[in-house]
């Protein structure tokens, strides 16, 4: 059996925006002096007079890729989501989202996976922070596929939206030759009658080997991957739930005001069903290698299987 292929979203990002520079002169690529990290790089060596490095100024690159947005380009504000969502929140809210400009935010390094880097660069706030902009388009892709498809549909979407991308290199589980993106719709990976799992970004891959493992002690557990958390494919979910009467969420992010919040949300209106949330819990990460801190926090395969395993 051939090893499964492995790579960072984050790599997935700079390789998509290198590739569809060709496609889309008006696209432009802003970074906060870590072009290297956010793999950016990729597109500056290709087209360097459409690449700006901003500094460590990241609030500023938000009201320039603003600005560049109105004289018809299409801007990618790069950086780390901490950055993106915790430091320059105002600028994204009052410069991007309220004048509804057509400006990206391809936020790499979130969530505990970031590792070594600790609490401090760990965001598991931002997808609730984006979220709560009116009109923000909320993107957080399960692998190198889904990466590369969601960097192109942002293109194409007029209005602002972020991309959540990681650090550690992640199973590709889509098939490119027969993936489909569309945004706001969810994509059910596995049929099941037992139990739904609806994850999203890398705990996508875990879920569904999670579902593996419940599937050898005879449950059968359906797995959705949502890609975009906002617009959230409620439909999708709610349809899912009342098939199988149990939801439960798996994200790398906070608990709260997440998928998880956003999924309970959709179903106390639509489907109301018995939940279980699986993510951090109300706490902050810590410094350690990525794959350490996801088992520590249980959010690999095996945490996952034993929490529903429990709950069920």
């Amino acid at each position: 059996m051939s090893e499964v292929k492995k790579i960072a979203t984050r790599e997935s990002y700079g390789n998509a925006l290198a590739e569809l520079g060709e496609q889309y002169p008006n696209l432009v690529v802003l970074d906060a002096d870590l072009a290297g990290a956010t793999k950016t790089s990729i597109f500056m060596k290709k087209f360097p007079d459409r690449h700006i490095d901003c500094g460590i100024a990241e609030s500023n690159m938000m009201g320039v890729a603003a600005g560049l947005s109105t004289a018809g380009k299409i801007p990618f504000a790069s950086t780390f989501a901490m950055f993106a969502a915790g430091r320059a929140f105002e600028q994204v809210r009052n410069s991007i989202g309220y004048p509804h400009m057509n400006v990206k935010i391809g936020a790499t390094h979130a969530g505990i996976s970031v590792g070594e880097d600790g609490a401090s660069h760990q965001c598991n706030e931002d997808i609730a922070l984006m979220r709560t902009i009116p009109g923000m388009v909320v993107i957080n892709p399960a692998d190198d596929v889904e990466a590369r498809a969601a960097v192109k549909a942002a293109i194409e979407h007029e209005g602002p939206v972020y991309l959540r991308f990681g650090r550690l290199a992640v199973p590709v589980i889509n098939d490119p030759a027969d993936y489909k993106f569309e945004l706001g719709k969810g994509i059910t990976m596995r049929e099941g009658k037992d139990v739904t799992i609806v994850a999203t970004g890398l705990e996508v891959s875990e879920s569904l080997e999670a579902a593996k493992m419940l599937e050898a002690d005879g449950i059968a557990a359906e797995v959705i991957n949502i890609h975009t958390i906002k617009p959230l494919d409620a439909d999708l979910i709610a349809a899912s739930a009342k098939k199988t009467g149990r939801v439960v969420t798996v994200e790398e992010h906070s608990i709260i005001g997440g998928l998880g919040g956003a999924v309970a949300e959709a179903l106390a209106e639509k489907a109301p069903t018995k939940m279980l949330r699986i993510g951090v819990n109300d706490t902050f990460g810590e410094s350690g290698p990525a794959k350490a801190l996801i088992e520590k926090y249980g959010l690999d395969a095996k945490s996952i299987y034993e929490k529903i395993k429990a709950w069920l």
